[in-house]
């Protein structure tokens, strides 16, 4: 009786995969108009939101970060706020304050613009360490605190932050405690020939396009339900927690080499986060279960930014990714 329910249980939800695939596409169908290639920065965009997870975007200018998360909120008729990260930004900024009505005598909430379901933190390495603790809390607790009362916000709440990795001047590191709350940091590179070949045509020679109508924001909520119920095996299960272990203990795998160069491995987020990606990037193939290639598909957006590397590292001209790669090399897939 057990496994009727089991298999009865089991054919729903690759039905309700399936029919909320045509709003995956419809999805995709709104992002292309606006956004010309950087198909692997759509899928990592759709993956975050599917996964209810903060995504930091980091490319030189122009290479339509900002563009493409105004594209992902107007597509799926979400309320939008850009916060302009600079260094004199205030906590106050961007979560609101007490202000004094003259006419009542009291104090009243003004909320900051952080009340969105989609946030821009537009170059989140510019501001100090009072904004980014400030910011720490609405990316972790899903609520602001002001005038010592606490605000929960709406559903579905993702932080989207842009930062440019060839600037300095006025700029600080972000400290690892708020990285490690992003679920996936997505590397941008330069379009193809091809690609800015039509990017330049769009500009000159701008036509009009027919934009789909925005998609409804409840079919979000259910896709992010739908997520977390695909099917993660005990041993991608395994896998998982292999990679991320690796990052911690590389002696136990055969990697003794790579114990100097490692200052910290990823902490617990890191599973967490590898696994739920991989929940999405399954659910974008409308597949209910993963796959190893899911966990691979996502590996370096997820930990690349959970690793710190030590002087030794940095003396060799070691990266995060150059050091992932060695150890996706390792472990063997189930």
């Amino acid at each position: 009786m057990e496994q009727v329910l089991e298999t009865r249980v089991w054919h729903e939800l690759e039905r309700d995969i399936e029919q909320a695939g045509s709003f995956v596409d419809d999805l995709r169908a709104c992002l292309r108009q606006t956004i010309v290639g950087q198909e692997d920065l759509l899928e990592k965009l759709l993956v975050g939101l599917l996964g209810n997870g903060h995504i930091l975007l980091e490319g030189v200018p122009g290479l339509a970060k900002t563009l493409a998360v105004k594209a992902l909120s107007q597509a799926v008729g979400a309320e939008f706020a850009r916060i302009q990260f600079t260094p004199d930004l205030l906590p106050a900024d961007i979560l609101g304050t007490m202000i004094f009505n003259l006419h009542t005598n009291e104090f009243s909430v003004k909320k900051g613009p952080v009340f969105a379901n989609l946030v821009l933190a537009d170059e989140i390495n510019r501001a100090p360490e009072k904004v980014q603790s400030a910011l720490l809390e609405v990316m972790q607790e899903q609520q602001v605190s002001i005038g010592g009362s606490s605000y929960a916000l709406e559903s579905p709440f993702l932080v989207l932050a842009t930062q440019n990795p060839i600037e300095q001047g006025g700029t600080y590191e972000l400290p690892e405690a708020q990285l490690d709350r992003f679920m996936l940091k997505v590397l941008i590179s330069y379009p193809s020939l091809e690609e800015e070949r039509t990017i330049v045509r769009h500009h000159l020679e701008p036509r009009p396009q027919d934009r789909l109508p925005a998609l409804p924001l409840a079919e979000v909520l259910r896709a992010q339900e739908l997520v977390r119920r695909v099917y993660v095996d005990e041993k991608v299960e395994s896998y998982i927690l292999d990679l991320v272990f690796c990052t911690r203990y590389p002696q136990q795998y055969g990697l003794a080499q790579l114990q100097p160069l490692i200052r910290f491995g990823s902490s617990p987020r890191g599973s967490i986060n590898l696994a739920l990606a991989a929940r999405a990037q399954a659910f974008l193939q409308k597949r209910s279960f993963v796959l190893p290639e899911d966990v691979r598909r996502v590996y370096f957006d997820v930990l690349r930014h959970r690793i710190g590397l030590t002087y030794a590292a940095r003396a060799e001209s070691m990266t995060a990714d150059a050091l992932l790669a060695t150890i996706l090399a390792t472990i063997p897939m189930p």
